[in-house]
């Protein structure tokens, strides 16, 4: 899995989530799905955008996760998807 690392870029820069959403121009949404790793994927677009603000590569946003924080994201959504697909009990029946 890949990670986003906007946090801690921001960090070393002393600029705020805030600040990065208006000087790129990228949408607040768009930089909170990233940075809570709720976004499917990146636009180049938008990783240039962060790179350009943020004076760093692309190498800098992203990383590749490590195996057992990988695993363990996919073993929970496994059992929410087993959860959703679940045929569901009537009470009372």
């Amino acid at each position: 899995m890949i990670e986003i690392r906007i946090d801690g870029l921001l960090e070393e820069h002393g600029r705020s989530f805030y600040w990065l959403a208006k000087e790129t121009g990228i949408s607040h949404t768009t930089l909170w799905r990233l940075k809570k790793g709720k976004a499917l994927g990146i636009n180049f677009d938008t990783l240039e955008k962060i790179c350009r603000g943020l004076n760093c590569q692309p190498g800098d946003v992203l990383a590749l996760a490590s195996e057992k924080k990988s695993g363990q994201r996919q073993a929970a959504k496994s059992k929410k998807q087993r959860n959703w697909n679940a045929p569901q009990r009537r009470a009372g029946v």
